[in-house]
Order: structure tokens, then sequence, then C-alpha cells
């Protein structure tokens, strides 16, 4: 099967420009192509990991990826998928949240001569002239037409900003540019971006008179509708100091039976056929179908050492066993504590198993709260001091396990 198929059959592909032309390329290790990151945190995320994986994918099939890093488009945040506006960054968060993806992305992709490159659009789009860029590109682009995007729906019903107005132009003068500079012929993103990449390609006919070409990839959502990789903590991210592996695992351990068979399908690199003999699992068969995704996923983004310990961590805890030495942990502060003591609710968020306090209410009322494998029974049960010295095991239903002890 050629790589295109395969990326089909692994439900990878939301959109084209050209299929013919993206298939032949691509099948034939003839696409340069780029996918853009930008550093909005100093960690990339699983909505990244699918990204990764599909430049990974087609690295292995002869395919130059360029890793764009938006040191540039940074500056102004991307609007697409969002009702609120991005916080403004300084130079220096967007500078140390760079170094820390560079890390990260050269523990998925082989950079080097002849193989895949990094590059900051920093670099050019930082030097632009604004009134010889309007005169360069203004005329390529229709308001109208920016104003139907997907990328500013959501914004506009509370107000779109100039700056993030701004947003596609920049985008599309990045596919421009490498086009012309690095001779990359295709960019790829989320079904999210599929506006701004259009915008490129447009761009390079109108100022190039040639044709570049656009595939957005399907983005991660589970059977409710909802983007997977998030958390009552937040985004699941791939550092292991904001994430740990035992989290990351037992993130993919829970995903819901009509998930788990997609997720193994789209993000892991098991050979379809393999996968193909899953599709008719059912019952306690879709726990083993987890417990390979939660494995293979954390093998990927943190090596075979910490998914076995990760996984020998749930076989035990499961179990019934005691070792915890891998459970996520948070640490107690002395002015957290209230009489030497700490609410149930207040222990809930600060671990970060619930968003707030009256999630954490609602929980213990419904039986899902235990403390020492014992079910907490009010809403007004204490955690004291001397416990907490010692660690105590918090559970969340029946499959989230937290350790908290003092500082």
């Amino acid at each position: 099967m050629k790589i295109y198929d395969e990326l089909v059959a692994r439900g990878l592909i939301a959109q084209v420009t050209d299929e013919e032309e993206i298939k032949e390329l691509i099948n034939n290790g003839n696409a340069t192509f780029y996918i853009g990151f930008d550093p909005t945190a100093d960690s990339l995320h699983v909505g990244h990991f699918m990204a990764l994986s599909l430049m990974k994918r087609l690295q292995m099939a002869g395919n130059k990826p360029v890793a764009l890093l938006g040191g540039g488009t940074g500056m102004i945040g991307d609007p697409s998928g969002r009702t609120d506006m991005r916080s403004m960054m300084t130079p220096e968060t967007i500078q140390h949240n760079i170094d820390c993806l560079k890390k990260q992305m050269e523990r998925f992709i082989e950079f080097g001569e002849d193989k895949a490159i990094m590059v900051n659009n920093a670099d050019w789009l930082l030097k632009l002239n604004y009134i010889e860029l309007l005169r360069e590109v203004g005329t390529c682009f229709s308001v109208n037409n920016m104003l139907r995007a997907e990328c500013y729906k959501n914004r506009m019903e509370k107000g779109l900003s100039f700056l993030e107005f701004n947003y596609m132009i920049m985008q599309s003068y990045d596919f421009y540019y490498l086009f012309q500079h690095y001779g990359c012929n295709m960019q790829f993103g989320g079904d999210d971006q599929w506006s701004n990449m259009l915008g490129g390609t447009e761009l390079i006919r109108r100022k190039l008179g040639k044709d570049a070409y656009a595939m957005t990839i399907t983005l991660l959502m589970n059977s409710e509708g909802n983007k997977m990789g998030k958390t009552a903590k937040g985004a699941v991210w791939l550092d292991p100091n904001k994430t740990s592996p035992f989290e990351f695992f037992q993130y993919w351990r829970n995903v819901d039976d009509a998930d788990v068979l997609k997720c193994i399908r789209m993000l892991t690199f098991l050979p379809l056929e393999q996968i193909d003999k899953m599709d008719k699992w059912e019952g306690s068969q879709l726990n083993e179908a987890k417990e390979i995704l939660a494995y293979e996923l954390t093998k990927l983004v943190h090596g075979e050492e910490e998914a076995q310990k990760a996984m020998n961590a749930s076989h035990a805890l499961f179990a019934g066993g005691t070792d915890d030495s891998d459970m996520p942990t948070t640490e107690i502060e002395t002015e957290q504590l209230t009489n030497g003591a700490i609410s149930i609710s207040d222990l809930l968020v600060v671990c970060g198993l619930t968003a707030s306090k009256s999630e954490g209410r609602r929980l213990v009322q419904q039986g899902g709260v235990f403390v020492n494998d014992t079910k907490v029974e009010s809403i007004d049960h204490k955690i004291t001091l001397e416990q907490l010295k010692n660690s105590v095991k918090i559970r969340k239903g029946k499959k989230t396990y937290h350790k908290a002890l003092m500082k």
C-alpha cells in the first residue's frame, strides 16, 4: 500500500486541494512539505502529536519535512477555532517556547542534511516593511473572502481585531516564502487551518504563476464531537514535566470504547492489517486495545522504558497493589491548609482532578471520590496535615489516580 492510500485508510486526511497531484507527489517521495507550530506554550501537546506523526510517516516514505516554528506569527496569534483573543506574548517568552519545542521535535523527526529542516518565520516576517508588504501581496487577498473564512467565524461573534485579521496574510506569506527559498510545494495542517492554507496556494499562484498544494489532517475528536487531548488540568502535554508518562498512559488507557480503534488507527504506527483484526473486538478485548493504544503512544513520546513503567504502575494500581512510585503527585504547601487540614473539594482542585470546588463536591455526592481506597462520604471531608505527611492516594471514579503529600 502506498503512503497516500495508507493515510486515507487511517482516516488522517480531511481535505486536499488537488488529490491526484498530491497523491503522486507523496507516493513518489517528491513532496517538500511544511507544517507550522506556533510557540503558544513551552511544550507541544496531543493536538500537535498528529502533525508530528504525519511528518514522520511522510519522511519514512521519502518526502522532506519542513518544521516551521512561528516566531513571527506567534507575535500575532492564530484566531482559528477560538472565541477569544490569545494573550500577547513577549519576544522573550516566544523565544523560550521555541527553544523548548525544538528539543521535543528532534525526538520525532530526523533533522539534518538532505533530511528534515527546521525554520523560524521570524527570520523573514520580522524584516517585512508594512507598506512594501501591502504593495506586494495586498491585492492578492479579498477582504470579502477573508471574512467568510472558517478560521474567523468564531472570532467574528465577539469581535475580530485587526491584529488577528492579519494572521491569514502572514501564514500565506510563509508558504510563499518557503516555496521560493526552500522549494516547499505542499502545506499540511489541522482542518481548522484550511482557509489559511488556501490563502497560501492562491498567493503562490497569483504571484508566481505556479501550483502549490494543501492537505488538512483530520482533527482528533471523540465520539461526542469534542476535541481530544484535554483533562481537568488542561492539555495533555508531551513534556513529561507537565504531563507525566503515567498520566499520559492513563489518558489513553481511559478513552471511551467508541474511540479506541479510531485512535489506534490514526495515531499509532501499528500495521493496518493488525488494526483491522481489532475492528471486531468487543467487551474485555476493548480494554486490551486501550492498553495497546496507551503503551504504543507512551513509547513513541517517552520511550519504551517509561511506557513499560507506566503500564506496570497501572497494572499494580488496578490490581489493588501498593506501588505508587510512578503515580502523578502534587505537593501541598503549608499555606494551602486551614487549621492543619484541607477540604476534599480544595484538594481535588489543587491536584487538577476537578476544574472547580463545585465539581468536586458533585463528584463526592455521586460517590466518585476515594481517599486511600475508602469512599469519601461527605463534602465536608478533610485531609489532615498528618495524613499528607505520609501521602494520600486519591482516586477519582474507577480509573484516575493521584497522590498528594506535603512539600
